[in-house]
């Protein structure tokens, strides 16, 4: 296995995988270039979890209550796919973000914040809404027959934010950590090459689904484009208040172009 690809499962996924070999700028590099695939066998996993509770319900269950659970199911099931690193992350960050520190040393301050085992009210309150709402947008979507494609989207474009927030214009705010370690390892170039193939996959659900059209499509691909228009403007908002970007960082952005992808379809689907 490709130490990029052992890079990528190990961090983006609870998938055991042995440890790269060697973890430079073009491993890297290849790893996070290969995060939107990461998000396409998350997402996958966690829509068979929608089919399989819709399958299983007996038939004179209400609509609104399969769905909702399968819902539910489902966004447990990414978060254990991925050990809640992602979620931990947008603690993080929200914890950090909260800090009212200003002048010299208070970019300091929020990182030390970040890097705190515990989880503050700011990030408890983040991921309790963030969760809730990603539940709810996925409920929308289920009922109207498009739950499966939608967050399978939402995980792939979830991941493709990380790519661009890997891009060279893009600091570390750390020496050291996961941030260090891929910030700046991706050339733009690269970032807009995977993001073609990625959203040329998401029309591509849009047209297999089972009511598939060409309709399906462009919605998947606008939900997909605002979840990383928000990605961007989160992170720029992230990096003037932290310096860079963080691990923390990448995986709030995770959780929050999901969310916004999938709001995006709930809304237009």
């Amino acid at each position: 296995m490709p130490d990029s690809l052992r890079l990528a499962l190990g961090t983006l996924t609870a998938v055991r995988v042995p440890p790269p070999r060697r973890v430079d700028r073009s491993v890297a590099r290849g790893a996070m270039l290969l995060a939107p695939v990461v998000g396409l066998l998350l997402g996958t996993a966690a829509a068979v979890v929608l089919v399989v509770v819709r399958v299983v319900a007996p038939d004179h269950r209400d609509a609104l209550a399969v769905d909702g659970l399968g819902a539910v199911l489902a966004v447990s099931a990414l978060a254990l796919l991925t050990r809640g690193l992602h979620l931990d992350g947008l603690a993080d960050t929200a914890d950090g973000l909260g800090v009212k520190a200003t002048g010299e040393g208070s970019v300091q301050r929020r990182l030390d914040v970040m890097r705190a085992p515990d989880i503050g009210a700011f990030g408890v309150a983040t991921m309790v809404l963030v969760l809730l709402a990603q539940v709810a947008a996925l409920t929308v979507c289920s009922i109207a027959g498009y739950g499966t494609v939608a967050l399978v989207t939402a995980a792939v474009t979830g991941r493709l934010a990380t790519t661009w927030a890997c891009t060279s214009p893009v600091p570390s705010a750390r020496a050291d950590g996961l941030g260090a370690v891929v910030a700046r390892s991706v050339p733009v170039a690269g970032a807009v090459l995977v993001s073609l193939v990625s959203l040329s996959l998401v029309a591509g659900l849009g047209l297999l689904d089972d009511d598939g059209s060409v309709r399906t499509g462009v919605v998947l691909v606008g939900s997909a484009l605002g979840g990383l228009v928000v990605a961007a403007l989160a992170l720029r908002h992230c990096v003037g208040r932290f310096g860079g970007v963080t691990g923390d960082v990448l995986g709030a952005l995770v959780e929050i172009t999901t969310l916004t992808t999938l709001v995006g379809a709930a809304l237009a689907l």
